[in-house]
Parts: C-alpha cells; sequence; structure tokens
C-alpha cells in the first residue's frame, strides 16, 4: 500500500512549507517513497473520522497497510526507520541522529512556537512586547548553542540525517523575523536544507495545493 497522508486542504501558512505535512513530505522525498495526499478540512479535521487517526484533531497522519501514526516526528522517525538515508548505519551515529530529530521538536522548536503565539494572539496585551523581548531571548540562547555546535561543519554529525531534516524544517519558522541574521553558519545551513532536490519537491507538492486553494481569510 502507498502511504497517504493528510494535509490541510486550507493552509494557513499560504503554501511556505510551515505546517506540519512538510517534514513528512520531505522526509518521504528524500527516501523515494510514493505517497498520497487527502486532504482535510478544519472542520473535518475535528469530526470522529479524523479523530480517530488523530485523536487531537491535527494534521499530518500517516496510514500503511494496517499502521496508522500522528504527530510529524514519530512518522518522520517511522519513515526513517524503514528506509535508507536518513539514519546512519552505525549503531552510534544512528543514535547521535535520533538525538537530533528530538532536540529539534523538544529543545529548539518549543521556544519558536511561544514566539509565534505571542505574535499571532497575544498583540493586544499590554505585556506583549515584554513577553515578546523574553522570548526572543530564549530563542537566541538556543540559536547561540546551535550555531557553536555546528561551526563550521554542513550538517550537524556528519552526512545529512533525519535529525537535520527536523531542525531545518524548525529553523525555517524563524523565517522573516531577522533572528538568524546574527547566525551566518545557521543561516547557510537552513539554505543548505532547502536547497536539497526531496526539500523542493516536496514544497512544490504542499505549494501545489495552496496556489490552487486560497484560503478564505488571504482571498482578494
Amino acid at each position: 500500500m502507498i502511504p497517504i497522508i493528510t494535509a490541510f486542504e486550507q493552509s494557513p501558512d499560504r503554501g511556505q512549507g510551515l505546517a506540519r505535512d512538510m517534514p513528512v513530505r520531505w522526509a518521504l522525498e528524500e527516501v523515494g517513497q510514493p505517497y498520497e495526499v487527502r486532504l482535510v478540512s478544519f472542520s473535518a479535521m475535528k469530526e470522529s473520522a479524523h479523530r480517530s487517526l488523530q485523536p487531537f484533531g491535527q494534521i499530518p497522519t500517516y496510514e500503511e497497510d494496517d499502521l496508522v501514526l500522528f504527530e510529524s516526528g514519530a512518522i518522520v522517525f517511522h519513515i526513517a526507520e524503514r528506509h535508507a538515508g536518513l539514519l546512519p548505519n552505525d549503531a552510534n551515529a544512528r543514535a547521535r541522529a535520533i538525538a537530533w530529530m528530538f532536540a529539534a521538536l523538544s529543545t529548539v522548536e518549543p521556544v519558536i512556537v511561544q514566539r509565534e503565539v505571542s505574535l499571532y494572539l497575544e498583540r493586544d496585551k499590554t505585556w506583549h512586547e515584554e513577553r515578546l523581548s523574553i522570548v526572543e531571548e530564549r530563542i537566541r540562547s538556543k540559536l547561540d548553542d546551535l550555531s557553536t555546535r555546528l561551526g563550521a561543519g554542513e550538517w550537524l554529525d556528519g552526512a545529512f540525517s533525519a535529525g537535520d531534516l527536523l531542525m531545518v524544517q524548525v529553523l525555517r519558522r524563524l523565517s522573516g523575523s531577522c533572528l538568524l541574521d546574527d547566525y551566518p553558519n545557521l543561516v547557510a545551513y537552513v539554505t543548505r536544507g532547502e536547497a536539497r532536490p526531496a526539500f523542493k519537491r516536496a514544497f512544490d507538492a504542499q505549494l501545489a495545493i495552496f496556489a490552487g486553494k486560497l484560503p478564505s481569510p488571504y482571498s482578494n
């Protein structure tokens, strides 16, 4: 069975590849695995049929034969374990790559998401500017450490891995914020990730959905 993933019918990110289906698409493209996409509306995401696949009413989900998965990190991990190309063969290097997967989603991403929440949901609060400043300092602290660890390296630990895929995707959430500007090696790192043919194929595929179905909040 060709895997089926779910994605937004109307992407709130305007097709910029920031929705949670993007790393799953990218991983599938990296390993050369064909896949199908089932588009889900915001209302359908909250209905029982979708919640049976994703108990929190979100995307993406992953279906293959009798396996159903949710959470983008778990899906990417499954893909990386089942197919060559995203995890090293050496046991120790493999363990380190998995550690970077967790670092991307558990250490770096949460504070970046806090910034997004502050920008989109808290602008009208009297304490917004102060909180945003605090959150951005926390982000810089993580970027300091990540930049130091990457150094002059091309990828985080030798060859490109699922750890890099998720880390690049997380850092892309800072696009337009100028927060990466003080870290030329991280800017170059993200650029390398985005230049990979598999990323381009995944990005173009999700952008095509947006281009054909412009979400109503952004319609002219």
